[in-house]
């Protein structure tokens, strides 16, 4: 599939939006096609042997790119859209 046909967002209680408006604004912003995730988090760069030593967890993104999947470059424009 180039899209998901569903996208479930789960805040466990603690969101201050509606999960359901949450996931329509989430695929508006991002393209959540396989391709689309694997260019906005750089996942084609050799990034992984970093994650073999002390794993990911807490680390800050390298300049590179390093652990994209922690980035929070999204926050601004999901703010502004869900305003």
């Amino acid at each position: 599939m180039s899209k998901p046909l569903s996208v479930y967002i789960d805040t466990h209680g603690t969101g201050k939006v509606d999960e359901a408006r949450l996931s329509d604004v989430l695929q508006q912003l991002v393209d959540l096609s396989p391709r689309g995730i694997r260019q906005h988090l750089g996942l084609n760069k050799p990034i992984y042997a970093r994650t073999s030593a002390h794993g990911h967890f807490g680390r800050t993104p390298d300049a590179d790119g390093g652990f994209s999947w922690e980035k929070t470059d999204l926050a601004d424009s999901l703010k502004s859209a869900l305003a």
